[in-house]
């Protein structure tokens, strides 16, 4: 019997520059390489992948597809395509499983949640004829899951990707993470991530957990296992993830994330006052207040790891001179990288059902203005300033964030506080790229 064809794609934002600017700030498709590696060897399986060269027509017979919010209209453009000649499209993903009618208005299936669970039976549905409109899928434990089919990744990609664990308690205002993957913080065996590891060509990693330390004794432990695990075996990664505050609360394991190679911690910070992390429900945050953070930053540089600090303009209590002072604080603190972007009401999450029941959203022909929500671009009416007045506040602030005396100086501060030269360049490389997102950003503002 000849082999089905299945197309994956991963489509991008055509209009927007993004976080695919430099090669060092593109991350492969984790989600459809899990999907390919569900697939039987019945099944030839391609990817194609626009954060390397745009989308071009491939022979098919089953198509799946998925994107985030501001990527919607490139996947329902690329889906019309094979639509038209007959090919059943499926579509997966973030943005699919918080707006699934309005997907369905472009593809042939849909799955909410996660794919996993159900990708078998949408197979078995294709080759009987009888696919159904939505699929669901459910929050299972992550044993047993198989590795990602990274022999069909573009072979440019500088990161390897690792998923160690899904689900976040936090449910803060503006995130779907917690509607996306639930409430429950789940696990993968340290084993099974070590095993994974060690397939891994690339040397540097990039840990996709929104928070690798996770919550509790239990998590601890697992998370331990794995840092002791990457030092037994000698896999001499460079890598960074992603974590809530807390990872700087225990000694042990910032220790052995050091040791294990970690370079770099993603946290999101949002804000430097306690009042607008009440704001925002920014509960883990909120526990010791933002007067801790240096505490916290010290303890993360003395492991030798550098600090990205994620912090939002165009919050609530936002008026221009509380973004200037936000700015000055990322400068002068001990951040090492900083991220700045627009308060951003994604589908799915409490911001956007609230913003869009008061009429506050600035763009609402939906899907076409799906392009606009990628947190460079403002898209909801501020409650104490305009949207320009938020605009021109957010750009003169990144001018000066960006200039290259101030992240010379944060470079040199980093090396000092870590005394880790890879951490420095993990910190220097991300200014870099978030500075060429900030300037072409800044340039597309034409007022309201």
């Amino acid at each position: 019997m000849a082999k089905k064809k299945l197309v994956l794609v991963n489509p991008v934002n055509p209009v927007r520059t993004g976080l695919t600017i430099n090669k060092s700030s593109r991350f492969p498709p984790l989600g459809l390489g899990m999907v390919a590696a569900l697939t039987p060897e019945s099944f030839d399986v391609e990817i194609i992948d626009e954060n390397w060269e745009p989308f071009a027509h491939r022979p098919a017979d089953l198509v799946g597809i998925t994107a985030f919010t501001a990527s919607a209209n490139r996947a329902y453009e690329i889906a019309g395509m094979y639509r038209k000649s007959g090919v059943p499209v499926v579509m997966g993903g973030i943005h699919a499983s918080m707006r699934p009618e309005e997907a369905l208005e472009f593809v042939d299936a849909v799955v909410v949640g996660e794919a996993e669970a159900v990708w078998p039976k949408i197979l078995e549905d294709f080759r009987a004829k009888r696919l159904k409109r939505s699929y669901r899928g459910e929050w299972n434990e992550l044993s047993g899951l198989p590795f990602p089919r990274r022999d069909l990744f573009h072979p440019g990609y500088m990161f390897a990707s690792v998923q160690t664990s899904r689900g976040c308690p936090m449910d803060c205002e503006f995130c779907s993470v917690t509607a996306f993957n639930g409430k429950r913080y789940r696990r993968r065996p340290p084993e099974e991530v070590l095993e994974e590891l060690e397939r891994i060509p690339q040397k540097m990693i990039f840990f996709v957990d929104d928070n690798i330390i996770g919550y509790g004794e239990e998590s601890r432990e697992d998370v331990l296992a794995l840092f002791r695990g990457m030092v037994r075996r000698k896999l001499k990664k460079w890598w960074f993830c992603q974590a809530s505050l807390n990872f700087a609360d225990d000694p042990e394991v910032l220790r052995w994330a050091g040791k294990a190679g970690c370079k770099m911690v993603f946290l999101g910070l949002e804000a430097e006052k306690d009042a607008i992390l009440k704001e925002v429900n920014k509960r883990l945050n909120l526990k010791k207040g933002a007067a801790a953070y240096a505490e916290a930053f010290g303890r993360i540089h003395r492991a030798g790891i550098a600090v990205l600090g994620a912090f939002i303009f165009g919050m609530e209590s936002d008026t221009p001179e509380t973004i200037e002072r936000r700015a000055d604080y990322m400068i002068r603190s001990g951040v090492d990288v900083m991220q700045a972007t627009f308060m951003t009401p994604l589908p799915g999450t409490r911001l956007f059902t609230s913003l869009e029941k008061d009429g506050r959203l600035l763009y609402t022909r939906f899907p076409a203005d799906w392009d606009r929500y990628d947190m460079t671009e403002v898209t909801h009416k501020p409650l104490l300033m305009s949207p320009s007045d938020l605009y021109r506040a957010m750009y003169g602030s990144v001018r000066r964030m960006y200039s290259w005396p101030v992240l010379m100086a944060k470079s040199s501060r980093t090396l000092r506080a870590t005394r880790n030269p890879m951490a420095m360049m993990f910190a220097w490389q991300s200014n870099f790229n978030y500075r060429n997102i900030a300037m072409s950003s800044s340039k597309n503002f034409k007022g309201f």
